[in-house]
Parts: structure tokens; sequence; C-alpha cells
């Protein structure tokens, strides 16, 4: 898992598509499913983890560029 969109198939594996057309939320969003997904245990802790990095690096490049705001 390399990029956002390698999470997105991840988590269309399991029958979730996010999109609320707010990119920030849209990420939140993910983080709460992928952490969902880890504690039903379906996803194994080298995705999780992964997953979650992405997820957290993206937010934090979007809230530098002032989008969160």
């Amino acid at each position: 898992m390399k990029t956002i969109y390698d999470v997105q198939q991840l988590l269309k594996k399991y029958g979730t598509i996010i999109y609320i057309g707010d990119r920030i939320a849209d990420l939140q969003m993910m983080e709460d499913e992928i952490k969902e997904l880890y504690q039903s245990q379906l996803v194994e802790m080298e995705d999780y983890r992964m997953a979650l990095l992405l997820i957290r690096h993206e937010l934090a490049k979007l809230q530098d560029r002032g989008e969160g705001i």
C-alpha cells in the first residue's frame, strides 16, 4: 500500500466507498473505517498501520496548505 488510492481500494474490498466532497472529511472517515476493520480483525496490522500512516500524512499536507481551516 503506497497511496490513498490503495487505501480506498482496501476499503472498497469491504464494501465501503467514501465520498463526502470534503477531502479532509473523506480522510477522517477513511481513518475511522480502517480502525473499525482492524478492531473487527478483518485487516492485518501491517495494512492497518500503513493505511493510517498514509491518511495522516495526507491530512498533515492538507492542513499545512491551509485547506483545513
